[in-house]
């Protein structure tokens, strides 16, 4: 017995159990599980970018099994065949697709498993009708990505012509003219400052006089007699009504004087008598006046 285990031996032992440590150890980090039992199906798909070997499997999310291997004939026309396992546990009915679908952002690849509803389940070593489902990455070459060379192009054709924009005499004769406009706006600028700072306070200083004066001004007609003045100018009023009924009133003076035809007619004649009168008597003078120093001479 002690002959038996001898050093060779010992070391054979030892080898072969960790080969067993490292096989059962390399099938739990893959995720299989060697003690629990497990169904095998197929899918066939013509092309596997990003898919490996133990890949997950899932059903709505869950991951119930792993993808074994992936082998190709390429003298088929659909070359690539995978199998993958599931747990024994689980059934699936038939008319079951196996999607293939990206798994995260960096193109990795998983199976998932679309159920149908049918009774009737298929059977250990089937094949799953296969589906290949477009990504991100595939959306991206297949659309993003033309956009984005013809974007960089019409950008980079727009860099040129801003360079050669930038390089022309135009802006350059631009760039001066706003030197200067600055330059004077400096200037003015300046010239406000010694202006604000010298007429504007003065400025400033009478207004805030003319201010007060007519604050002073609002003070006294604040304390105006306004009462009086209205009685005046009513008393005022009152009078001239009173001329104006004389006028009109035909029985007055003032309105016979106004409306008496006759009596304008008569003062008209009188005026004229008078005018003829004074007319002859400067033409004719020595007709009413006679003066002597001998006495009057009788004609």
């Amino acid at each position: 017995m002690k002959k038996f285990f001898t050093r060779e031996v010992k070391v054979a032992l030892l080898v072969t159990t960790a080969l067993i440590i490292l096989y059962f150890g390399l099938n739990y980090l893959k995720g299989i599980n060697l003690f629990n039992p497990i169904n095998k199906y197929y899918a066939k798909y013509e092309s596997v970018e990003g898919l490996v070997a133990s890949s997950p499997v899932y059903v709505r999310g869950y991951k119930v099994g792993q993808v074994n291997s992936i082998t190709y004939d390429f003298s088929n026309e659909i070359p690539f065949v995978i199998e993958f396992t599931t747990e024994k546990s689980l059934k699936l009915p038939k008319g079951t697709i196996a999607e293939m679908f990206d798994d995260g952002l960096m193109g990795g690849k998983a199976i998932r498993l679309v159920m149908s509803k049918n009774d009737e389940y298929i059977s250990d070593g089937d094949t799953l009708s296969a589906l290949k489902v477009a990504g991100l990455m595939d959306f991206l070459s297949g659309h993003f990505l033309p956009t984005l060379y013809k974007t960089v192009a019409d950008v980079d054709s727009t860099i040129v012509n801003i360079q050669q924009l930038i390089a022309s005499a135009e802006i350059k004769n631009s760039l001066k003219s706003i030197e200067s406009v600055t330059s004077d706006l400096s200037i003015t600028s300046e010239r406000l400052k010694n202006l604000m700072d010298g007429k504007i306070p003065a400025v400033v200083a009478n207004i805030d006089t003319i201010s007060l004066d007519l604050k002073k001004v609002s003070s006294d007609l604040k304390d105006f007699e306004y009462a009086e003045l209205l009685l005046k100018v009513d008393s005022t009023m009152a009078n001239l009504c009173s001329l104006s009924n004389s006028l009109n009133d035909k029985d007055g003076s003032l309105g016979l004087l106004l409306r008496d035809q006759s009596l304008y007619n008569s003062l008209d004649s009188t005026v004229n008598s008078a005018n003829l009168l004074l007319k002859d008597l400067k033409e004719n003078p020595k007709r009413y006046v006679h003066f002597s120093l001998f006495g009057r001479k009788e004609k």
